[in-house]
Formats: C-alpha cells, sequence, structure tokens
C-alpha cells in the first residue's frame, strides 16, 4: 500500500550546485501546493537543506558512510520507504538513480521516478567508479517507471546510451525568479568588494573548477580580450580540488591575467553577484543539461555568452551569444561583441520569466507525476 499524493526525494546531498538547488525548489514549489513532500539525502549538508527546513519540508539524512556503505545503506533507505509508503520515490542522478531501483523488487506500490540532469558526459575523465555508476544506471533504467531529463540534450544523450526511450520526459528547470532579479546597486558592491574601481568592466564565470566547465577554455578567451581591452576584469566563482584551482590560477598568471583574474570559492548572494557583472559566460566543453547559471544570472538580466553544449543555445535564446565548445577565439570574439552592445535590455529576464519560471516546473512535474499518484493537489 502507499500514500497518495505523498513523494518521497532521494539525492546525494543539499549542498551547493545546480541540480540541488533544483530539487529544493521542487520541493517547496510542490508542499506550497499541497503535496506531502519528503526529501531524504545521503549525507547531511548543505544550506539548500536548510531552506527546505524553513519552507516546512520533512528533511531526513540516511548517513550514508562513504562509497562502499550500500548494503546497510539500502536497508535504511528501504525501512525508510516502508515507514512513509510514498506514491513516488523521485531520485536525482546518477548514483541515487539506480541505488533506489534495486528496492524495486523488495518493495509494493511506490513508482521508482529518475531524474537525470547531464547530456553529452565524459565519464572516463571521472574515473572507473564513476564509469561502473553509469553503466550500471544504464542496465537498470529499464526498471525505472519514468525518467525525467532537465534537457533536450539530455534525453537524446541518455537514450542513446541505452536508457529507454518510451519512459523519457523532458521537464525544463524552473527559476525562483522572485529572488533571481535584477539588483542595479549592486554593480558598485560587487566591485568595492573586489577592489575595483566603480566603472570596472567584469566578465564572470560561476561553477565549480571542474574539467566539464573548461575553465582553460574561459582563460584562454580572457588573455585575448584582455589584450584589445586592458581594462576588462574576470571573476571564477566556485570551489576546485587543491590542485585543479593551483593549474588554473598558474595559467591565469602564465596568461599574464594574474592581477586581473579573481578567485572565489563561493559567493553567498547570487542575485548580486550576477547583477553586478556586466556579462556571464559559460564555457563548458561538455555535461550541461540545463544551465542553471545561465538562466539565473538572464533573470538578473544580465547578458551571457555561452558554448553550444546541451540546452544552452535554447535557455538563452536571441538575447545572447552562442559560440562553439572549446574554441578560445570564437568565445573571446563572442564577449568582445557582446560588450559592445551592452548594457542588457530586460529581454534575457523576459525569457526567463516567460518560459523558465517556478510555476511551470511545479506544473509539469505535478502532471507527469499524476498518473502515479504522487501529485495530485
Amino acid at each position: 500500500m502507499t500514500s497518495a499524493n505523498t513523494i518521497l526525494f532521494v539525492t546525494r546531498s543539499l549542498g551547493h550546485g545546480g541540480a540541488e538547488r533544483q530539487l529544493m525548489t521542487l520541493a517547496r514549489g510542490l508542499h506550497a501546493r499541497g503535496v506531502t513532500v519528503h526529501v531524504a539525502q545521503f549525507y547531511e549538508q548543505g544550506d539548500f537543506g536548510r531552506e527546505l527546513r524553513d519552507a516546512g519540508v520533512p528533511l531526513i539524512s540516511l548517513g550514508k558512510g562513504g562509497r562502499w556503505d550500500v548494503l546497510s545503506f539500502l536497508r535504511r533507505l528501504r525501512r525508510l520507504i516502508v515507514t512513509l509508503r510514498p506514491s513516488v520515490v523521485h531520485s536525482y542522478l546518477v548514483e541515487p538513480n539506480w541505488m533506489t531501483t534495486l528496492l524495486k523488487p523488495t518493495l509494493r506500490g511506490p513508482a521508482f521516478v529518475w531524474g537525470v540532469r547531464a547530456s553529452d558526459m565524459e565519464f572516463e575523465r571521472y574515473g572507473r567508479v564513476a564509469q561502473a555508476s553509469f553503466a550500471l544506471s544504464r542496465g537498470l533504467s529499464r526498471f525505472a517507471d519514468l525518467i525525467i531529463a532537465n534537457s533536450r540534450a539530455g534525453a537524446h544523450f541518455h537514450t542513446s546510451h541505452g536508457y529507454p526511450e518510451d519512459r523519457m520526459l523532458v521537464i525544463p528547470n524552473g527559476i525562483d525568479t522572485a529572488y533571481f532579479h535584477p539588483r542595479p546597486e549592486s554593480r558598485s558592491a560587487v566591485r568595492q568588494a573586489l577592489g575595483l574601481p566603480d566603472g570596472t568592466p567584469l566578465v564572470g564565470v560561476v561553477g565549480r573548477l571542474d574539467p566539464m566547465k573548461d575553465h582553460q577554455t574561459f582563460l584562454a578567451a580572457a588573455s585575448s580580450v584582455h589584450g584589445a581591452r586592458p581594462d576588462v576584469h574576470f571573476i571564477c566563482v566556485g570551489r576546485g580540488d587543491a590542485a585543479t584551482t593551483s593549474r588554473l590560477q598558474d595559467t591565469a598568471r602564465s596568461l599574464g591575467l594574474g592581477q586581473h583574474v579573481h578567485w572565489q570559492d563561493q559567493w553567498s548572494d547570487l542575485p548580486s553577484l550576477y547583477s553586478g557583472l556586466d556579462l556571464l559566460v559559460s564555457s563548458s566543453a561538455f555535461g550541461e543539461g540545463f544551465p542553471n547559471v545561465v538562466a539565473e544570472a538572464m533573470a538578473c538580466g544580465t547578458a551571457c555568452v555561452v558554448t553550444d553544449v546541451g540546452d544552452s543555445a535554447d535557455v538563452v535564446g536571441d538575447t545572447g551569444l552562442v559560440v562553439p565548445r572549446r574554441d578560445p577565439g570564437a568565445l573571446a570574439q563572442g564577449i568582445a561583441a557582446l560588450m559592445a552592445r551592452l548594457p542588457a535590455s530586460a529581454q534575457a529576464r523576459d525569457r526567463i520569466v516567460s518560459n523558465f519560471g517556478i510555476d511551470a516546473l511545479v506544473e509539469r512535474t505535478m502532471n507527469a507525476l499524476a498518473p502515479f499518484g504522487g501529485a495530485r493537489a
């Protein structure tokens, strides 16, 4: 037996990240519509968890003891599902997807819905464990009752790797446009925080320091832009391991950008950061599905230059520029061309409000889960 109109989300953690923010946004939106929502995380961490609790959404930590804590973890997860009796178990990302589905033969009632967020992944860059995990998810995907991708590119990538096409559905991400909105006063505040004069042109990249995000191409493009416009400064916001961070900072110095690239592990108020930029760059080489940072920046009225990865071009539309991936020259030209058109108009924000708001995300998800009894208001 299941408890109708009850959804259990399962994810690794609720730390910083696009998928984590989307889960939090969706769970809060469903909760506000009267759907009973619980969120279980492998590891207890992250600001988004606190936001869920503040919204009244129950948050459960499964206390996973590390990569090899599997059997005892699955017992705890099964016990939770039996206790809550959800009509839908909705997992997010590769490992939670296949781990929850391993329990399907032992449970009666709930539908198992997967959330896939990436496209065009290069798993060989992340070691054998990541490759094995994806291979396992590919084999188990036929047991999922529904698979929700957040991009058309992601749906195509997964079906081309063996995921069942007849159970694949695309629901784009939703952006909280009440939170992500233009803050003109932030231009001065951001530059002051970086020790820059008020009029300094500022170009930013927001994302973890990871091969997927291709900061090497961004830095090479920044060097070309700097050669023509020595007044332009650049900011990279995102965490990386010590070796990657050091290597990228060394690259910046070798390109003569040492004093013109500012490195920040995080920025506590992202709408202020986005509003303070002249433009945002997404230089990703692979892996993007729906690029949250692009949509968030656009909702703040900031123009974007993106590489043609995932659904980035669909998100930007005609409000920014799209360039080929792994092409520093094209990216530099795109940055220079878009800067020549600044300041940005309201078109970027209007595009997000009209196409990618929270209400659309929640409504589409409720319609998708309604056949399983998981989202009836």
